[in-house]
C-alpha cells in the first residue's frame, strides 16, 4: 500500500517554516530558520532540512503547500495558499476547539475566525505597519540593548507602565529613546510595549469578536509577558502550540493533504 507524505512551506518576512507530515497527520520533522534577503534559498534549505530530520527524499514527499508573503518564490509547492487560510487550520489541528485565532507575525498581525473544520469565516488584519508585529520586538529590543527573552519575560508585566501610545514603530521607538533619555527603568520602559501591543491586538478582536477557544500563533507567542498581559485583556487562556512559528506551515501540509485526497476521488490526479 503506497505511503503519502505531506509538507507545508511558509516563506515570512522573518522566518521560513516547514513541517512535514505523514498520511494519518502526525508531525514527522519541523524546521524554522530566517529567511534573509531571498525566500527562493530560504525555501530549499528549509526544506531540505526537514527531509533530514525524515528517511524521505523530495521524490517521496507527495504534495507541498507554499504559503507566507514569499509563496511565490517555493518553485517546488504543489499548491500556493495565503496564511491566513493556513494558520487556520493549523491552529484546528492542533487545538480541535479553537475558533479564533490571532497570528503575530514578523510584520503583520490577524486576527481569524474559523469554523469547526479550521476554515476561515473572517478575519481582520494589521499590515500597514510593523507595531505590533515581531518586527517590532526585535527593533525595540536592540534599542534597548536586550535579548529577546529579556524583552519576553513575564517579570516586565508588574509594576509601572511606561507610556508608549504611538502605533508606529518608527514613532514608537522615538518615545523610547525619549524614556530613556529620562532615565526610565527598562522594565517599565518594556512592560509600556508589551501594553501597546496587547492594546493593538485588542482593538482587532473588539472588531470582530470571538469564537471558541482563542490560540495564539506566530513566534511573539513566546513572548511570556505579552502572553499574560494578553490572557488578562481577553479575560481568558490562550491555546499556546508548543512550536507557535511552525502553525502555518503545519496547516499548509494539511491543506495538501485534504487537496491530494480530493484530487484522488474526483479522479483527476
Amino acid at each position: 500500500m503506497a505511503e503519502f507524505y505531506f509538507a507545508g512551506v511558509d516563506v515570512g518576512s522573518l522566518s521560513t517554516d516547514v513541517s512535514i507530515i505523514d498520511d494519518s497527520g502526525k508531525v514527522l520533522s519541523e524546521i524554522v530558520i530566517p529567511t534573509s534577503v531571498n525566500g527562493s534559498e530560504a525555501a530549499e534549505a528549509a526544506f531540505d532540512s526537514a527531509l533530514k530530520l525524515t528517511n524521505l527524499s523530495r521524490d517521496g514527499i507527495t504534495a507541498i503547500t507554499a504559503t507566507g508573503y514569499g509563496r511565490a518564490s517555493v518553485a517546488f509547492a504543489t499548491g500556493k495558499t495565503t496564511e491566513i487560510s493556513c494558520h487556520g487550520v493549523g491552529a484546528h489541528q492542533l487545538f480541535p476547539k479553537t475558533g479564533t485565532v490571532i497570528d503575530i507575525g514578523g510584520q503583520d498581525s490577524k486576527v481569524i475566525q474559523i469554523d469547526s473544520r479550521g476554515r476561515m469565516l473572517d478575519f481582520t488584519m494589521n499590515d500597514k505597519c510593523a507595531a505590533g508585529t515581531g518586527r517590532f520586538l526585535e527593533v525595540m529590543a536592540n534599542r534597548l540593548e536586550l535579548d529577546l527573552d529579556e524583552l519576553s519575560s513575564s517579570k516586565n508585566i508588574q509594576g509601572e507602565s511606561a507610556p508608549i501610545s504611538s502605533t508606529c514603530t518608527v514613532f514608537a521607538e522615538s518615545e523610547v529613546i525619549s524614556l530613556l533619555a529620562k532615565n526610565t527603568p527598562r522594565e517599565e520602559i518594556v512592560h509600556g510595549l508589551q501594553r501597546s501591543i496587547v492594546n493593538r491586538i485588542w482593538s482587532m478582536v473588539t472588531s470582530i469578536g470571538i469564537e471558541g477557544e482563542v490560540t495564539l500563533t506566530g513566534g511573539v507567542a513566546h513572548n511570556k509577558g505579552l502572553v499574560a498581559l494578553l490572557e488578562e485583556k481577553l479575560g481568558l487562556t490562550l491555546n499556546i502550540p508548543e512550536n507557535p512559528q511552525t502553525v502555518g506551515a503545519l496547516g499548509g501540509a494539511h491543506i495538501a493533504r485534504r487537496a491530494y485526497h480530493i484530487s484522488l476521488e474526483s479522479g483527476t490526479n
